[in-house]
C-alpha cells in the first residue's frame, strides 16, 4: 500500500488463474470478481484495474479470448471501475485476472489481524467451489450445482465490504486458494488468538457433501488439509470427508469477518439480504491455545 498526503491509502492486489468453468464469459467474470476480493476485504473502494492475460492464440479461436475479456469488463463495470489497459502473452493454457487498485481512508483500513477474544466469526459465502469445479472438470456436476457455484463465484464481495463500514469490525480477510482453514490461521496467528469453528454452522454449496464422499477432491484441497494438520485440531466427530470440505480451496470466496458477538447476527442478516447468499456465524475466538483452530 502507498500512503497519500491526504490521509488516504492506495492499495493494490493481483490475481489470475486458469479456467474453472467451460464458458469463457463466465470464466472472465469469476476471475475478475476473485481479483477484486482482496480490495473489498480491506474495506477499500476499487478505482481501476489492468488485465493480465495468457492465451494460446494459435490453438484457440480469438472469439474465446474476446468472451473472457468481455466477462471481466462486465464484472468490473458492476464494481464501478474501468479496466484501463493490461498485458497479454502467448501461453499454452488460458489464464486471466486483474491487477486492481483501490483507495481507503487510513483510519478505515481493515486488516487481517486484530481479532479479539470473544469475537464472533462470520463467513459471507458458502464453501465448496473447489470441489464443484473439480466435479465440472470430471463431468460430474449437475446443472443446478454449476448454476449455484457460478452465482456464488460471480457475486462481488462489494456489499459485504460496504456493510463492514457500519459495524465495529476488528479484522477481515477473503477466503480463496488456501481455504477457510489457511486464511483463518493467518488471522489467528497475527491476532494472537485461536478460533473455534462449529462444523454444523458452516454453509456449503448443494451437492458438496456427496461429491466429497465420492472423493471428488481437488489437489489444492488435499494440500490445504495436509498443511492444516500442523495448526488445526479436529474433534473425533469430524470425518475425513468433512475435513476435506472445510479445507476446500476456494475461488472468489467470501469474506471472513471478526466482530463483536452482539453485532454479528445483524451483520450476517444484512449481508444475506444484500447478496442473496447464506451468510453464517461460523464460530468465535478465544485466548491463544495449542492449536490455531479447533473444529467440532
Amino acid at each position: 500500500m502507498v500512503r497519500l498526503d491526504d490521509g488516504k491509502l492506495i492499495v493494490q492486489t493481483v490475481d489470475f488463474f486458469t479456467p474453472i468453468v467451460d464458458d469463457p464469459y463466465l470464466f472472465g467474470q469469476i476471475a475478475a470478481a476473485n481479483s477484486l476480493s482482496d480490495i473489498y476485504a480491506m474495506g477499500a473502494t476499487p478505482r481501476f484495474a489492468l488485465n493480465i492475460v495468457g492465451f494460446p492464440i494459435k490453438e484457440l479461436p480469438k472469439e474465446v479470448l474476446t468472451e473472457i475479456l468481455r466477462g471481466g469488463t462486465d464484472k468490473a463495470k458492476e464494481a464501478g471501475i474501468p479496466i484501463v489497459g493490461g498485458h497479454s502473452i502467448d501461453d499454452k493454457e488460458p489464464k486471466y485476472g486483474l491487477v486492481v487498485t483501490g483507495e481507503v481512508d487510513e483510519n478505515k483500513l481493515i486488516k487481517n489481524y486484530g481479532a479479539r477474544d470473544g469475537d464472533a466469526l462470520v463467513l459471507t459465502k458458502p464453501l465448496g467451489t473447489g470441489i464443484i469445479s473439480t466435479a465440472i472438470k470430471k463431468d460430474l456436476a449437475s446443472k443446478e450445482m454449476i448454476k449455484e457455484s457460478v452465482n456464488c463465484m460471480t457475486t462481488l464481495n462489494a456489499s459485504a465490504s460496504k456493510l463492514m463500514g457500519e459495524f465495529n469490525i476488528h479484522a477481515a480477510t477473503d477466503v480463496t486458494g488456501f481455504g477457510l482453514l489457511g486464511h483463518l490461521s493467518e488471522m489467528c496467528k497475527a491476532s494472537g488468538v485461536s478460533a473455534h469453528i462449529d462444523f454444523d454452522g458452516l454453509q456449503f454449496l448443494g451437492g458438496v457433501l456427496d461429491l466429497a464422499k465420492d472423493d471428488v477432491i481437488p489437489g489444492g484441497t488435499k494440500r490445504n488439509l495436509d498443511f492444516a494438520s500442523s495448526f488445526v485440531s479436529f474433534s473425533d466427530s469430524i470425518s475425513d470427508t468433512k475435513k476435506y470440505m472445510i479445507a476446500d480451496a476456494q475461488t472468489s470466496g467470501g469474506l471472513l469477518v471478526a466482530l463483536p458477538q452482539n453485532e454479528a447476527q445483524s451483520y450476517a442478516e444484512r449481508c444475506t439480504e444484500a447478496t442473496g447468499l447464506e451468510v453464517k456465524i461460523i464460530g468465535h475466538f478465544t485466548p491463544k491455545q495449542n492449536s490455531d483452530i479447533i473444529v467440532s
